[in-house]
């Protein structure tokens, strides 16, 4: 029997990830049953299982998955590039997020592992902010904790939003606010650049 290779095992579980983000999209976290898994990929439940041990285990691959792209365009276009980025994304495989959210409000362990996602990201993240609001960027007179939750607390209003299917025709100016919370007074950071 012919050994798989590492290149043939990435390339199945990438094909079995956006068979279950499409199910998981039009059927929602509940409805995403494993008939309708094998159906999407073509697999059968021993192939899929060979590589996730449940449904559970799926959804938070894709969660990974999303956790370390957000993470990424966060570093390379900016925190208005992320949220750029959920204005555009699929409101289908949003709103599955949202109704995760039972389970992660009630399943410590399942929470635990949704928390884990990306942490090398995490961390970069972290310093990126670090070093914006040393620099004068972002401002300073609340804790970097407390900034980086409101940030989060915005992206995951934006994304409600987006899942809800709520207009968004004002988004250039809603962006530009969120800018405006985020980002010192002009007085402070002409201060911080003279510092500098």
């Amino acid at each position: 029997m012919p050994k798989t290779s590492d290149e043939q095992k990435e390339a199945r579980r990438e094909q079995i990830l956006a068979a279950a983000q499409r199910v998981f999209g039009e059927h929602g976290y509940e409805g995403a049953t494993v008939a309708r898994l094998e159906r999407e990929s073509g697999l059968s439940r021993g192939a899929i299982f060979n590589y996730f041990a449940n449904k559970d285990e799926l959804f938070l691959s894709l969660a990974q998955r999303d956790a370390e792209r957000f993470g990424r365009l966060w570093l390379d276009a900016g925190f208005t590039g992320l949220l750029r980025a959920i204005l555009a994304e699929d409101p289908a495989w949003l709103g599955v997020y949202f109704e995760a959210s039972r389970r992660l409000r009630t399943d410590v362990s399942y929470r635990r592992r949704f928390e884990a996602r990306a942490p090398e990201v995490d961390r970069q993240l972290e310093a990126r902010l670090e070093e914006l609001q040393a620099a004068g960027e972002l401002r300073d007179d609340v804790p970097l904790e407390t900034l980086g939750r409101f940030m989060g607390i915005v992206a995951d209003g934006l994304a409600l939003r987006t899942a809800a299917g709520f207009a968004t025709e004002d988004a250039d100016d809603l962006l530009r606010l969120v800018d405006e919370a985020i980002r010192p007074p002009a007085r402070s950071r002409t201060r911080a650049r003279r510092s500098a």
